[in-house]
């Protein structure tokens, strides 16, 4: 059985996000433990063939999935279904979540990634919500 220890694991740069990551694949998923410092995210975007859940180990992201936008803390938990516009914004300092997405594919977290057609206008009404 494969054992990770995170502490040996370096965050390497994301593709085509903004991100640091800390990636590990299996024979159907893929995960990673992802940074984000306040204010920074990819655009929203949607993935037509992987489902993805988040959970938020620290920090506050606005996040627009499907038509709402909403913010979620640490602690809270996302499901992200496959074709579902979504983004995240960090609001009061940096980000680190645990991401889960299936099928593995090639491995790379941002594999199925697929800019929504809105994702401007949408990453201007994320940032423009007052925090709470």
């Amino acid at each position: 059985m494969p054992h990770h220890k995170l502490s040996d694991i370096d965050f390497k740069p994301d593709d085509t996000a903004p991100a640091l990551m800390k990636s590990f694949v299996g024979e159907f998923m893929k995960a990673a433990l992802v940074h984000y410092e306040e204010g920074i995210a990819p655009p929203p975007h949607f993935h037509p063939n992987e489902e993805q859940f988040i959970y938020l180990l620290e920090g506050k992201l606005r996040m627009v999935l499907g038509d709402d936008i909403t913010t979620i803390e640490s602690g809270d938990v996302v499901h992200i279904p496959r074709n579902i516009r979504h983004g995240i914004l960090p609001v009061d300092g940096h980000c680190l979540f645990w991401s889960v997405k299936s099928p593995a594919g090639d491995g790379r977290h941002s594999q199925d990634y697929n800019k929504a057609d809105s994702a401007e206008e949408l990453q201007k009404a994320m940032a423009n919500i007052k925090s709470n």
